[in-house]
């Protein structure tokens, strides 16, 4: 009988405080980051500016994290997909999934070292951002690569850098907005609006692909959807005073609004679990806006999470990786 390969897979992810106390100390780590804070200069200015930043928006985020529940949930959401990635490879290879995020606890160097001591012989590096970015698939696998340094054998390492295409991440996704869509009473009058965590122009014009990515993602999510309904896609989460990707989604439920819509259902996009984008600046914030400028219905679709669908699409990527 074949020895199944020992295979540790890394799940990259954000972060988000775990406590009320630890939002300053997540938005200094954030905002440290060289691929988020990038100018003339910014090795210098960066940690004191950063620390400027921490402490003016630590009290409104706070507050938003207080509203869903005090914490971000990205932490068990992640762990709950690493454990159920395992079951799906646990019949072909003898699997072990880390989780590494890069702004907060557990952070990649706890990855790193629990990597190093497993001794798998094979490394798959799985970034949980279905669209590459600079300043999101980019700088966690730099992170990674600045700190692992295993002793002896190292392993063979494969990374994979974008799923934003697999038929089954497609699949899934358009599972959730079928069932998302029953929710409404005329499922087809529902105006889909695709929302994806925006980014600076600077970046897009350095030659980050997200943003064609993400446009490729909804189109071939429709495509498998087959709906009649309308789409919009826009961008969410601008920060700072820099021009973004655009049309926002506040701009996208105000103009939607005016032209007489009356039923939205918001796609997070970009979104593999729910944190405080989703359950806060979606499905509080723009809830609200969208209820005071008279939407009558407005449902959010949950984000994929661990459905059977996406795992088999994580589970998919990871033995090709291999192969």
């Amino acid at each position: 009988m074949t020895e199944k390969k020992k295979i540790g897979v890394v799940l990259f992810q954000l972060g988000g405080p775990d406590s009320s106390a630890a939002v300053e100390p997540f938005l200094y780590n954030l905002f440290c980051d060289p691929d988020i804070i990038d100018f003339f200069g910014a090795w210098f200015a960066r940690r004191p500016l950063a620390r400027w930043i921490a402490r003016s928006r630590a009290g409104i985020v706070r507050e938003h994290y207080d509203a869903i529940g005090g914490h971000s949930p990205i932490r068990l959401l992640t762990e709950r997909q690493a454990r159920a990635l395992e079951t799906a490879l646990e019949p072909h290879v003898d699997a072990k999934c880390f989780i590494a995020m890069r702004y907060w606890n557990p952070l990649t160097a706890k990855a790193v070292a629990e990597a190093a001591a497993w001794g798998p012989t094979e490394l798959v590096l799985l970034p949980m951002y279905p669209q590459y970015s600079f300043a999101t698939t980019s700088s966690s696998l730099k992170e990674w690569k600045r700190l692992f340094h295993p002793n002896g054998n190292a392993p063979r390492t494969r990374t994979v850098e974008q799923f934003f295409d697999h038929p089954l991440y497609i699949q899934s996704v358009a599972e959730k907005i079928s069932l998302s869509l029953t929710h409404f009473d005329q499922p087809d009058s529902a105006h889909i609006v695709f929302s994806a965590h925006g980014l600076p122009l600077s970046l897009i014009e350095r030659g980050d692909p997200y943003a064609r990515q993400v446009e490729e993602t909804v189109r071939l999510v429709m495509q498998r959807g087959a709906w009649k309904n309308a789409h919009t896609l826009s961008y969410q989460s601008k920060v700072g005073r820099r021009k973004w990707l655009s049309p926002s989604l506040t701009e996208t439920i105000d103009r939607l609004a005016r032209s007489g819509e009356k039923n939205l259902l918001i796609v997070p996009i970009a979104f593999v679990t729910e944190h405080i984008e989703t359950l806060h600046e979606i499905n509080i914030e723009a809830r609200e806006l969208a209820h005071g400028l008279g939407i009558e219905q407005f449902e959010m679709m949950p984000a994929v999470g661990d459905s059977p669908t996406f795992i088999s699409a994580l589970a998919d990527i990871v033995l090709k990786a291999i192969a």
